[in-house]
């Protein structure tokens, strides 16, 4: 039978890109010179797990049942960007640039690891949809990532919402800013060639 300390590595190793190791190391750290960070750690995600729950329109993780974000009459209702992840709507409002509304996912299409459409948004998706009909939307940005699952889901959604009479428009593909081109990856400058404007 597993001890504490084993149960904290354990759990500690469920984080992303966390192995054995690195998961001992936090664990011995906390334990060893930081006991108020580990019962502040504890008390944080008990909290988190007991309030948070997901959007009734946009499906990301909020307190309300309504986040902020959708309770925002400043944003453009007419704009709906579709994403993978709380995390990837973070990064989206961190550029300033987008001022519509989202819907996350929570997840991507993945047939090698069983994952269908089912098993992420995308029904709740098209009920959004179909739902608000006092502000209909008129785009929908795909915002999935460039990965094989992410084009997969990408089209996929694209192929349900033809004849919806909605402008689908998907996130483009380049060079990025203050990159030299020599050490970009082939398949990027492909698609950055091929998107130029």
């Amino acid at each position: 039978m597993a001890d504490a300390l084993d149960n904290l590595v354990i759990a500690l190793q469920k984080l992303p890109g966390v192995g054995s190791k690195s998961a001992s190391r936090m664990a011995y750290h906390l334990l060893q010179h930081d006991q108020a960070a580990a019962q502040q750690l504890a008390a944080a995600l008990t909290q988190a797990t007991d309030r948070m729950q997901h959007c009734q329109l946009c499906h990301t993780f909020t307190e309300q049942a309504i986040c902020a974000t959708c309770s925002d009459t400043q944003r453009d209702r007419s704009l709906l960007c579709v994403i993978e992840s709380p995390a990837d709507q973070a990064a989206m409002e961190r550029t300033g640039v987008y001022r519509g509304l989202y819907f996350v996912l929570m997840g991507k299409l993945s047939p090698l690891s069983g994952i269908g459409p089912s098993d992420i948004g995308i029904e709740r998706l098209l009920q959004r949809l179909d739902a608000d009909h006092a502000h209909p939307v008129q785009e929908l940005v795909i915002a999935t990532s460039f990965t094989a699952e992410g084009e997969a889901t990408a089209h996929v959604i694209g192929q349900l919402l033809k004849g919806r009479g909605i402008r689908v428009t998907r996130l483009s593909r380049g060079v990025p800013i203050g990159s030299e081109l020599e050490y970009v990856d082939l398949g990027t400058i492909a698609h950055a060639f091929a998107d130029r404007r």
